[in-house]
């Protein structure tokens, strides 16, 4: 545990995030394999959700309170000024406006999720952060 003590406030909050995001998106990946689609896509949009936060509290020290991945998307182009993540969300809107509502829907509502949504909610989780990668310089 040096290495907690080496940290920041900020800087361990984000290791933290960073962490439980992996897990989440593990997890997701678990779900999906047992079919348990609705499931697997709450926790790929909840993975997204602490990743984007992990970025922003590491760059900028802070993070917007909303559960709203388009929003924490929006606040990384702003602060990076990446057109390669710009282009991406504006080329992926529908997918990640489904992924959002994923957060809501597999939990309070009658809607269920199949084996193509949760494979693409996985796998554009994973893509996202990816694109982030490259605009942030590696935050991973």
């Amino acid at each position: 545990m040096a290495w907690v003590e080496s940290l920041s406030i900020h800087g361990y909050e984000a290791e933290v995030l960073r962490k439980r995001a992996l897990e989440f998106l593990k997890e997701a990946e678990i779900a999906f394999e047992r079919g348990a689609y609705d499931i697997a896509c709450f926790l790929a949009e909840q993975s997204l959700q602490l990743y984007l936060k992990h970025v922003l509290l590491k760059i900028v020290g802070d993070y917007p309170r909303t559960h709203s991945v388009r929003r924490l998307l929006g606040e990384l182009i702003r602060i990076l000024g990446s057109r390669e993540l710009e282009e991406f969300v504006r080329a992926n809107r529908v997918r990640l406006s489904v992924l959002e509502d994923s957060y809501l829907m597999a939990r309070y509502f009658v809607k269920e999720y199949g084996r193509e949504d949760a494979e693409d909610a996985i796998k554009l989780v994973e893509e996202v952060i990816e694109v982030v990668e490259r605009a942030s310089g590696g935050s991973r």
